[in-house]
């Protein structure tokens, strides 16, 4: 039995403890949430180490330390003891994301040691909305993108995040474990777009997804056709998929000054329960 503060690798029978953890705050932490009920704790099925804070041998906190590190309902005494585990082990992960308070402090704490960060984003609102509202009608032409149509996807995702993240998803492996993961969502009827002769006009996916809530992620609309409220009616449309086949709430997080971005998510009724932060290497 554990009697004093401590952080430790979770085991994989710890498996129930987390996910009650995890339960917490279904919304913030669906993303930690769907990997662990896909995956378990096994570090190799998982994709990285889920690290647990403990306080008189009852898990408190967790923190995942994969290719993202993510605090997870962690207490700044667990932010504290996830920081210095952080610096021992060097920096493996290309982000921190997670809740902006406690991202920020785990941040201040590592900075020193594994900064200058590329770019730092210190507010990213955290929207949700639980029905699609009735004056926005769904855009009919978009539809989930079928397994033989990679090729006709694949430029507007590899676009989309250039832009979003600033750097190329193709560079250093040459796109394969990021086209793997578009071909996962493909493949699991979770990613949507308006095609056009041959060309995708609008699409977003569905990223992560538990029974209580999931997000929609990779929302992106070809330059010339921005402007003509395609962001709205395309989201509507992966809204009505998202909220009839998959959780009751749905969420997603943007850029606190991606104004435009908002202001569409709000008029699809989207509204701001919290803020996330991310720090990009």
């Amino acid at each position: 039995m554990l009697t004093t503060t401590t952080t430790r690798v979770l085991e994989p029978a710890e498996l129930e403890a987390a996910l009650a953890v995890l339960d917490r705050d279904p919304v913030s932490n669906a993303f930690v949430t769907a990997r662990v009920q896909a995956a378990g704790l096994d570090p190799w099925r998982l994709g990285g180490e889920m690290w647990g804070w403990y306080s008189g041998g009852r898990l408190e906190s967790l923190c995942y330390a994969g290719a993202n590190l993510v605090p997870v309902c962690a207490t700044p005494e667990a932010v504290r003891g996830f920081a210095e585990r952080a610096r021992r082990s060097g920096r493996r992960c290309s982000s921190i994301v997670g809740p902006a308070d406690a991202t920020a402090e785990l941040w201040s704490l590592l900075e020193p040691s594994w900064g200058p960060a590329r770019e730092v984003r210190p507010r990213q609102p955290l929207m949700v909305t639980t029905s699609v509202p009735a004056g926005i009608t769904p855009d009919p032409l978009v539809r989930r993108v079928r397994k033989d149509e990679m090729d006709v996807i694949m430029p507007a995702c590899v676009a989309m995040f250039t832009e979003e993240v600033g750097v190329s998803p193709l560079a250093g492996d040459g796109g394969l474990l990021y086209q793997a993961r578009v071909a996962e969502l493909v493949g699991t009827g979770r990613s949507f777009a308006r095609i056009e002769d041959g060309r995708v006009v609008f699409k977003a996916e569905i990223g992560a997804a538990t029974r209580h809530a999931c997000q929609i992620q990779g929302v992106w609309v070809a330059p010339e056709y921005r402007g003509r409220g395609l962001s709205e009616t395309g989201m509507a449309a992966v809204l009505h998929h998202a909220l009839r086949e998959v959780a009751p709430v749905v969420s997603l997080y943007v850029n606190d000054y991606n104004t435009a971005a908002r202001a569409a998510y709000r008029r699809v009724g989207f509204q701001e329960v919290g803020a996330f932060m991310s720090v990009l290497f």
